[in-house]
């Protein structure tokens, strides 16, 4: 099974679940093996945002780092036009970090990426399979446009 196949089985799934929410998957689940540009943040590809492969390792970084709990990718609503188009890789709307960090220090992870930013919550409500941060931890949303 490709990560693509197994990608799109997951979001199915999580649609399933929970119909009225956007799926939210872990980083490693939305990035491997997706080497499409226009996936994520398409309006600031060329226009100085990195590579997909560069914007991959440095979510990586920050869940590497000791005062974050997980990075998760939020679907953007068409994701499941990558089922009727077998080239299409789902397209995402948002980044989410679990993190005890403040507003600011998050902000200062994001040099360089071309976000809008970063809001704490979740944008469009709390999927019913959403990591939940635990004591001490909260969401925020990285955001393009």
């Amino acid at each position: 099974m490709t990560p693509r196949t197994a990608l799109l089985q997951t979001l199915e799934q999580l649609d399933a679940l929970d119909p009225d929410h956007l799926p939210v998957v872990p980083l490693d689940a939305y990035f491997t093996g997706n080497d499409q540009e226009e996936s994520i943040a398409p309006n600031q590809w060329e226009f100085g945002r990195p590579p997909i492969r560069e914007l991959y390792a440095r979510f990586q970084a920050i869940a590497a780092r000791p005062d974050v709990q997980g990075v998760y990718v939020g679907l953007h609503q068409d994701w499941g036009m990558a089922l009727e188009d077998d080239t299409e890789w789902p397209a995402a709307e948002n980044i989410h970090i679990l993190t005890s960090a403040d507003e600011p220090t998050v902000l200062s992870w994001l040099d360089g990426l071309e976000s809008d930013g970063a809001s704490a919550g979740w944008p469009y409500g709390q999927h019913a399979a959403a990591p939940v941060p635990t004591e001490g931890f909260q969401v925020f949303s990285v955001f393009w446009d």
